[in-house]
């Protein structure tokens, strides 16, 4: 193998990284602990690593945005965490991805993570209400970024950064972090008991980390060139689900499969693995805290913006509708209005039970 992959492996590595950045600033700033957090990247570059997986796990904004709205406290949000993973573990270790995903149909998944989509605008708003100077900035660079360039990454570097670069220079503020989210030390929450709230923010959680795990995970696979995927995606499933399962139980944030670069990489499991051993020493230190103490949570707002209404919404209703526009359409009003787990019961309904009832729409 020649240098030059390799140096190709470290940019895309670090490019990713550089993506993952402000997305774990919005995890910070719904009170996820940096330390634990870390833990879980450090699992699973060893478990890519001895797997040989070319999909990583990384900050996922969509679950993120998710968790940290479902649930009002840390301890709740960790709690939908912890038992989302334990659901997915099952489903990962008893290699019922393919099964799920071919049952519901992508029609299903689709509307699901169209869903999502409108909830990331929806948070994406709601932030650039809370703090309009830094919002509207966030906004109009990210959609200007995004309309030139049609690339994510200079979508959220441009946004991030000039945002940034008005809350501190000009209005010269620095945000403190919820709670213990920067200590560099190990705390064990434990879960609260099962109740209503708990389990359907689980369920959804769980329906959304379906849809990514086939959708991001594949897309990534897609990038190596290969003739035949080579993602597994029950193998990602139980790695995203045990790194999840251990940052939970000590406050951390949830890690899922990302849509990443690496995969396009020469040596994709080598940079994958570089990538998540980077962010687990960025947090293991802790400087994503310190560059969170900087960077407002609005800032991305305007990535969130674009991420949700003009790439997740479009690009997955489109996909569910040449199928069935329907299934697709209720599904993902359903998860906007209630969550993905009770979307996919109402596309599950529209898809099997409408018909078998003679009920046409």
């Amino acid at each position: 193998m020649n240098k030059l992959h390799y140096i190709q492996d470290i940019l895309a590595a670090i490019g990713v990284v550089i993506n993952g950045i402000p997305q774990g600033i919005l995890a910070l700033s719904f009170g996820f602990a940096a330390f634990p957090t870390g833990l879980g990247f450090a699992f699973s570059a060893i478990a890519n690593a001895v797997t040989g997986s070319v999909a990583p796990v990384s900050f996922q904004v969509e679950t993120i945005t998710v968790a940290g709205t479902m649930g009002d406290n840390k301890r709740e949000r960790v709690s939908l965490i912890f038992y989302a993973a334990i659901i997915m573990t099952i489903i990962g270790l008893f290699g019922l991805m393919d099964k799920l995903v071919s049952f519901v149909g992508v029609e299903i998944t689709s509307g699901m993570m169209a869903g999502v989509g409108l909830i990331l605008a929806k948070a994406a708003i709601d932030m650039a209400r809370s703090n309009r100077g830094v919002g509207i900035i966030s906004f109009f660079t990210a959609l200007i970024v995004y309309i030139f360039t049609h690339d994510l990454v200079y979508t959220i570097v441009a946004s991030v950064g000039l945002a940034t670069f008005y809350s501190s220079f000009y209005k010269k503020q620095t945000f403190d972090l919820v709670g213990d989210v920067a200590e560099n030390k190990l705390s064990f929450v434990k879960p609260l008991g099962l109740n209503w709230k708990i389990l359907r923010g689980a369920l959804a959680l769980a329906c959304l980390n379906i849809g990514s795990n086939i959708s991001f995970g594949m897309i990534t696979g897609s990038m190596t060139g290969s003739d035949t995927n080579p993602v597994d995606v029950d193998v990602l499933t139980v790695v995203s689900s045990v790194a999840d399962f251990i940052t939970s139980l000590f406050g951390g944030a949830p890690l899922e499969s990302i849509i990443s670069a690496t995969g396009s990489a020469p040596n994709p499991v080598f940079s994958g693995v570089l990538m998540m051993t980077l962010m687990a020493l960025l947090l293991f230190f802790g400087v994503l805290p310190k560059l969170g103490k900087f960077v407002p949570m609005e800032s991305i707002a305007g990535f969130l913006f674009v991420l949700g209404a003009i790439v997740t919404v479009p690009s997955n209703f489109s996909s569910g509708s040449e199928i069935d526009p329907m299934t697709t359409g209720i599904t993902m009003i359903v998860s906007y209005f209630f969550d993905p787990f009770f979307g996919m019961l109402a596309g599950v309904v529209v898809k099997f039970l409408l018909p078998l009832l003679g009920v046409s729409l």
